[in-house]
């Protein structure tokens, strides 16, 4: 047998203000477009916003259905969005916020899985890697380089 260890490196922010003004600027889209989300189901609202190589920033929110596989994370939104209107830029940075109706969300909220194999594929395709910053709605700040961090097994064409 033979034993793998994985390690992932994230930052961490204290607080927003710990970041670049691009980067705060970016998160700020982030947590405002997060007010737009489609989410009378599980009142739990998430933004993002993409920054691209061509200086245009792509946002997107969560956009629930009643029949809940038919839905689309923000992260997904604004990906495929940034994809339809700019398939030649490269994805530069995406920060994401997320706050739920219910309860504070003051710890950092990652990319649910099939965001990360979505952010995985653009990452593979571009071949460069994103950095990704994401938090709740108060809190730190998480930042990782690359996706790879957060999905360090990941699936993509080379395995077909």
């Amino acid at each position: 047998m033979k034993e793998i260890t994985i390690t992932s490196k994230i930052n961490v922010f204290e607080s927003i203000q710990e970041l670049t003004q691009l980067e705060q600027d970016l998160m700020k889209k982030a947590i405002e477009v997060r007010k737009n989300a489609y989410a009378p189901y599980s009142k739990f609202r998430v933004g993002a916003a993409i920054l691209l190589n061509n200086g245009e920033i792509i946002i997107g929110s969560n956009q629930e259905n009643a029949a809940y596989p038919s839905g689309l994370c923000a992260e997904r939104v604004a990906i495929f969005h940034a994809g339809a209107l700019y398939p030649e830029a490269a994805i530069l940075q995406i920060a994401i916020s997320a706050a739920s109706d219910n309860n504070p969300t003051t710890i950092p909220v990652p990319p649910c899985g099939a965001c990360r194999q979505s952010i995985s594929e653009y990452e593979v395709r571009q071949n460069s890697p994103i950095k990704i910053y994401y938090m709740g709605e108060t809190g730190e700040i998480h930042q990782s380089d690359s996706l790879k961090n957060l999905l360090p097994f990941m699936f993509d064409n080379k395995l077909l």
